[in-house]
């Protein structure tokens, strides 16, 4: 009896895991699914690419506004609950942007994006930590779905460019996916909340307490903006980067994109591998983020495709591998009864970096594509301090 048991209660834990990885993959594609179709959604709007950067803001103003809420009321409601949230928001804005004329109604859309990202979150993180006796690896994996969707889009928007077909379509794409997904998630149980906390402190090792902790709080709230910071700045820009340096055909442009999204899923694996094999989370956020500040520095000095797209792949490998989960999996070791607050704030922080980064970036591409790309290399000098400061806080906390 006891083994049917745990053989139906392994069957609905993995069913739960497809559908909430599913859900990161649609996500995934909506992350870039703006700034891949900039020039087609300008001129919809009959705006300049400027303007289609300070919608894709919107984005950052939905987290911004909805992360301390969906993180405080997770603990206190239902994770299961702002999982259909985020699908029914995200499957809104896949519907409303291609169609709509209008600016201001494209930007409430782009809101719309960010809550359904803030409400995801929210259900997601700390359901896999609560499934898991408080391991965050596996919300590690959450970026390989990210980046899948990050990999599949350009080539979908690519496609319809070729053949002469509505760019819309690569929204509808979104719309079909979740539609399916929903469907899927809808009978099945999420684990009680706020679980395992005490196997989350053991994980930890020493308690760290007082000045060290507030140290390390400090960083990793920094951390939250500046690990979001330098992959949205990267997947907002590469493209139009590589065309005008390189002067990169439209393919070959998108491409850097997909070598990046492969990185990433790689980095992620081996990310992964890594921390069960015990690896310090803290000596993995110093060094991928030193990786990633020396594939910066080879784009931007490359004159040849090749390397342009070695370092893609290697930028996507590092900074997109899910060290950012990596550094909220360390915040929430901090704090392991209130899982869904603090990945509220963390990525309250992120959400900031959403709303200022397209703005930052389009007044910098004002001046020129390198300056774009400096911006990026400031974000991953802040990543390499920030992961220093984790470590000297742990060593005397």
């Amino acid at each position: 009896m006891d083994i049917a048991k745990n053989q139906v209660n392994t069957v609905a834990k993995q069913r739960l895991s497809v559908s909430l990885y599913l859900n990161y993959l649609i996500h995934g594609m909506g992350m870039i699914i703006l700034a891949q179709n900039m020039n087609s959604l300008g001129a919809a709007w009959h705006q300049p690419i400027k303007i289609v950067s300070f919608v894709i803001s919107g984005i950052g103003i939905g987290r911004l506004i909805s992360y301390l809420i969906t993180g405080f009321l997770s603990d206190k409601i239902s994770r299961k609950f702002f999982v259909e949230v985020g699908m029914f928001c995200y499957a809104a804005f896949a519907l409303g942007m291609p169609l709509t004329k209008n600016i201001g109604l494209a930007y409430a859309f782009a809101i719309l994006a960010g809550v359904a990202n803030s409400s995801l979150d929210a259900g997601t993180y700390t359901t896999f930590v609560e499934m898991n006796g408080g391991n965050g690896a596996y919300t590690i994996l959450i970026k390989a779905f990210v980046s899948v969707g990050e990999f599949i889009l350009p080539i979908l928007v690519t496609i319809l460019a070729n053949q002469g077909m509505w760019f819309g379509w690569s929204f509808m794409a979104m719309v079909v996916l979740l539609a399916i997904n929903f469907c899927l998630i809808l009978p099945l149980k999420f684990p009680a909340a706020n679980q395992a906390s005490g196997d989350a402190v053991n994980e930890q090792g020493p308690e760290i307490k007082g000045v060290a902790k507030k140290v390390m709080t400090g960083a990793l709230v920094v951390y939250g903006y500046s690990s979001m910071a330098l992959m949205i700045w990267f997947t907002q820009w590469i493209t139009m980067f590589a065309q005008q340096t390189l002067h990169m055909s439209n393919g070959a442009a998108h491409f850097l994109l997909s070598l990046y999204s492969i990185g990433s899923i790689t980095g992620v694996l081996m990310l992964f591998a890594l921390l069960g094999h015990n690896v310090k989370e803290s000596h993995l956020l110093l060094v991928v983020n030193m990786i990633a500040l020396v594939s910066l520095l080879v784009i931007m000095q490359s004159e040849q495709s090749l390397l342009m797209q070695i370092a893609s792949f290697t930028f996507g490998l590092s900074a997109a591998s899910g060290i950012m989960q990596t550094g909220l999996t360390i915040f929430m070791k901090l704090y392991p009864t209130h899982r869904g607050m603090i990945t509220g704030v963390f990525y309250f922080f992120g959400s900031i970096a959403s709303f200022t980064v397209p703005i930052i970036t389009g007044m910098l591409s004002d001046i020129n594509m390198a300056a774009v790309m400096a911006g990026d290399l400031v974000m991953a000098g802040i990543g390499i301090l920030v992961a220093a400061i984790v470590m000297a806080a742990e060593k005397k906390g």
